[in-house]
């Protein structure tokens, strides 16, 4: 059965001779949903979501042609995200140009195909459009049109290589770029790196998953940034935040500054909404990237002689191959033991717990009375917890759950917190003009994997404020290691979290901890780095992780000249490295850029 592509209105579709199929984050107009490529290694696909906070958004719509007219089964890959005894939250309807079809979406437990019936496509081309009838986060990740009645795989092997038989995709990109570096993540710790190595003339791509830099400082999360500057004060004041409370709009000012600096440096290839999905290591070295176009579907492939992990979940670090540690290690490991905190600063035992995931979210104050839908699903997780606004201890973890692949069940976790709790507020007289004003749906992480360099940084090095040959990133923020609250009343509830605050002396954080053991041309910069779980607590924080970038930056830019890999700066090229990170506290920030 011949295959062939169909490009229609920036929507990519695959037809054979009878079936089509629509990927949702491709739609031409996504009206009020929003594209969510978060969990894209856990269910396969970006995917367009109704984030609308309680108020149905407006339709997301497209055109599709077809290659003949006939009767047509219709499914389309969705899931109920609050499963149980309750009308699902998630519901919306399919539209075929003027016809709405009767069959409610949202409803399938688990990511999967519902069926929507049949109906005839008298015409060869359709509107097509996702109607949200809740404004409580249905999502749809594709619709598929078969004159056939079997329905699409679901496992998710089967679907993946379902997909690129219906696509015609081929294995590798048909794209191929090269830089000198590549810097895969554009929080503050990728963008640093890309400013650093760009001012030393190196070529730079920059790839990001978001339309927006700057990972948890953005103003799509609202995190502001903490520690301190370091020798890298003037690249850091380019990109980082003002400390306003986490979760303030005045985000989107910092916002502006940062994508405009970046955006100022010509040998910065800037790929916005674009997502690494694989690496390829040979020899224990990165011989390229390939990423994604978020929306399009669009392929390239990196090539470079070094690469930046700035991922946060250490992907590229894993795709090559690299070695990596996951959770709280024994106290016998590391020595790390703070007898006032017993086992919730290191367990006798090694366990897979680690600082968890926040949502931010906030209100407003209106002149009238606002309703809020009722939310059955989220008071199982809300119960009685009120709340207007959500801050930093907003953070949820649990030992059966991974932070990368269960990041979804976790942001949604939070989402019914949300809600739930703000449906208690609203109970309270003083709040019945209050609407929410913002919700998050980007999961804000704080740890996850950690790639191994050829030193871990520890808590011991923090406490005693150990000195190292190669220090490029200096912190006196205290170690500050979160963990959760025990779910023991209705007033505690497990969605809040609690910290272990430790003051330390100045620290210091070795270049060594900022490239990798085993894969030769890799460097890591942000909370990826090679460190303990509780030596995390301190330097996971924005500016640290900038100047962790910065460093690593610099370090590319030797690497280059004299072509040599990462661990050979340390081995031969120390004393000009050192004296290129100690220039930079020297150097101001041009008023262009400020």
């Amino acid at each position: 059965m011949k295959y062939f592509i169909v490009f229609f209105f920036g929507v990519s579709v695959s037809v054979n001779a009878q079936d089509l199929l629509v990927e949702a984050e491709s739609f031409d107009n996504h009206g009020g949903w929003v594209v969510d490529p978060q969990f894209v290694e856990q269910m396969g696909s970006p995917y367009l979501m109704a984030h609308g906070m309680g108020e149905p958004v407006e339709n997301a719509g497209t055109k599709v042609e077809f290659n003949k007219k006939g009767e047509y089964h219709i499914w389309v890959r969705t899931v109920n995200w609050a499963k149980g005894d309750w009308e699902a939250p998630g519901r919306f309807q399919l539209k075929i140009d003027s016809l709405v079809l009767d069959k409610i979406l949202g409803l399938r437990s688990g990511w999967g195909w519902e069926y929507v019936g049949k109906t005839l496509i008298d015409s060869k081309s359709a509107d097509l459009e996702l109607m949200d009838l809740t404004g409580f986060n249905g999502r749809c990740d594709a619709i598929y049109f078969s004159t056939s009645q079997k329905e699409p795989p679901s496992s998710q092997n089967e679907l993946a290589s379902w997909r690129k038989a219906m696509n015609k995709e081929p294995e590798a990109p048909s794209v191929t770029k090269s830089f000198d570096l590549v810097v895969v993540g554009g929080g503050l710790a990728g963008c640093a790196a890309s400013i650093a190595a760009a001012e030393q003339g190196l070529k730079v791509a920059l790839i990001h998953d978001r339309p927006l830099l700057g990972g948890n400082a953005s103003s799509e999360i609202r995190v502001h940034t903490l520690g301190i500057y370091g020798n890298f004060e003037r690249i850091l004041k380019m990109i980082d935040t003002e400390h306003y409370p986490n979760g303030s709009p005045e985000a989107g000012l910092d916002q502006k500054k940062r994508d405009e600096n970046v955006k100022g440096y010509k040998n910065i290839d800037l790929f916005l909404n674009w997502r690494a999905y694989d690496a390829k290591a040979e020899n224990n070295t990165v011989i390229y990237v390939d990423a994604r176009q978020t929306g399009t579907g669009e392929r390239i492939r990196f090539d470079a002689p070094y690469f930046v992990d700035s991922t946060g979940d250490g992907w590229i670090g894993f795709w090559s191959g690299a070695e990596f540690s996951y959770g709280r290690e024994s106290v016998d490991k590391y020595g790390e033991e703070w007898e006032e905190h017993g086992e919730l600063w290191s367990p006798k035992k090694a366990d897979n717990a680690v600082m968890g995931s926040s949502v931010l979210w906030g209100s407003t104050m209106t002149d009238s009375v606002q309703d809020f839908p009722e939310v059955p699903w989220a008071m199982p997780v809300a119960k009685m917890h009120k709340e207007i606004n959500g801050e930093w201890q907003w953070e949820f973890s649990r030992s059966d759950l991974h932070q990368i692949h269960d990041a979804e069940e976790i942001r949604d976790y939070m989402l019914r917190a949300i809600y739930g709790s703000f449906s208690n507020a609203k109970q309270e007289p003083e709040n019945v003009d209050r609407k929410l004003e913002w919700v998050s749906y980007l999961v804000g992480k704080r740890e996850s994997r950690r790639l191994v360099g050829d030193y871990i940084f520890t808590f011991n090095d923090a406490r005693e404020g150990r000195k190292f040959p190669d220090a490029v990133v200096i912190e006196t923020r205290e170690v500050d290691v979160h963990y959760q609250t025990v779910l023991e009343n209705e007033e505690n509830p497990d969605f809040i979290s609690e910290a272990l605050f430790y003051k330390t002396p100045q620290y210091y954080i070795p270049y060594r901890s900022l490239y990798s053991r085993n894969i030769s041309n890799l460097f890591m910069a942000g909370r990826n780095f090679s460190t303990s779980h509780v030596g995390l607590g301190g330097p996971r924080v924005m500016r640290t992780t900038g100047q962790m970038g910065a460093a690593v930056g610099f370090a590319a830019s030797l690497c280059k000249k004299y072509d040599v890999d990462p661990r050979d700066i340390y081995t031969g090229y120390l004393k000009e490295y050192m004296a290129l990170i100690e220039s930079q506290k020297y150097l101001k920030i041009p008023k262009s850029k400020q």
